[in-house]
């Protein structure tokens, strides 16, 4: 990975079909709870970095004193405008925001998958103010059976080097046990279309015989120390 833009093929092509995914994803809310516990946002400035159409933004600006998303792929942020929520276009590499604005720094799924992303992380580093927090939400593909298929279309992806790289640059890990839950099986099956090959797509609607699918994440948090130093959460 480089620190340069990292294209989203399933959001950038299928953005709808996207949408009902964000939906459906952790309908029980255990990373918003986990993510809660490690860096609250309540009265905080919040940067959602790589944040898509904007989809979480109104969860977080329920209780933020401010939040603003990131976005690089332009469609997206006209999606977003449209929509009325606050993003605007630049990468994560290359944050437009000035110096020491922020209190959370989220990003869900978006840049940072390990060796390759220090460019994000030292942007993260210049936009918190001492005492901010970066959050960083990734899929868990050491946990089956989603890891499993994950591995199956990107097997250059090292999920355990992922994990000690954040560990040893101080973030802290939290595993969180989720589930996706579907409305119907034309979703569900739209949906791992768009995130697998044909074959592995295929392996995965037929391993899930209804609903709803186990997926595994991680949440790494560190914090921006009073001299400029990270330290976990």
């Amino acid at each position: 990975m480089t620190g340069g833009t990292i294209p989203s093929p399933n959001l950038w092509n299928w953005p709808e079909v996207y949408e009902r995914e964000n939906r459906a994803q952790d309908v029980e809310g255990a990373i918003w709870d986990a993510l809660r516990e490690e860096a609250p946002w309540a009265g905080a400035d919040v940067v959602d970095v790589g944040c898509g159409d904007g989809f979480h933004l109104p969860h977080f600006a329920r209780e933020a004193a401010s939040v603003v998303g990131v976005e690089p792929h332009p469609p997206l942020v006209r999606r977003a405008r449209e929509r009325g929520l606050p993003v605007v276009q630049g990468g994560a590499a290359a944050l437009p925001l000035p110096d020491a604005c922020a209190d959370l720094v989220h990003a869900r799924t978006a840049y940072f998958f390990g060796p390759g992303c220090e460019p994000g992380i030292e942007e993260a580093e210049r936009v918190l103010r001492p005492g901010g927090a970066l959050a960083i939400v990734d899929l868990d593909a050491t946990r089956a059976p989603y890891g499993d298929w994950m591995r199956a279309d990107i097997p250059h992806y090292d999920p355990v080097r992922a994990e000690r790289f954040f560990v040893r640059r101080g973030f802290s890990l939290r595993r969180i046990a989720a589930r996706w839950t579907f409305d119907d099986r034309e979703t569900l099956e739209a949906v791992l279309r768009i995130e697998f090959s044909r074959e592995t797509a295929d392996r995965a609607i037929a391993a899930v015989p209804g609903l709803t699918v186990p997926v595994s994440y991680r949440l790494h948090v560190r914090r921006r120390g009073a001299a400029g130093r990270f330290s976990r959460a």
